[in-house]
């Protein structure tokens, strides 16, 4: 299903798990998600097309010169725009997002 995605064009594989794990290193006692599928989707959900795109292409180690080209930043932009992006990715509503939904059995 996400062979033609936006993250499959700049990724040889579905690793949104070990991507995001990186980024929420720092926060130990949350349990991802680990399911690729809904950690694509959620990703899809909680960014702009142009915020996933440039996160796609930077995870990707893309040049930079080329994300400026097709995303249209200059440098300052750019920077700008890598900044804005991980901030709102570590931001409770969206880190919370990326959360395993645990659900508890009670008999």
């Amino acid at each position: 299903m996400l062979e033609n995605s936006v993250w499959r064009q700049y990724h040889d594989t579905l690793d949104i798990h070990s991507v995001l794990s990186e980024i929420y290193a720092p926060w130990s006692e949350m349990e991802l998600e680990e399911d690729e599928l809904r950690l694509h989707n959620t990703l899809k959900a909680k960014l702009t097309k142009k915020e996933f795109r440039l996160f796609a292409m930077d995870t990707a180690d893309v040049d930079d010169a080329l994300i400026k080209e097709r995303l249209g930043y200059d440098e300052e932009g750019l920077r700008q725009a890598k900044e804005k992006l991980y901030k709102k990715l570590k931001q409770d509503k969206v880190r919370l997002a990326f959360r395993k939904n645990v659900i508890f059995k009670t008999e």
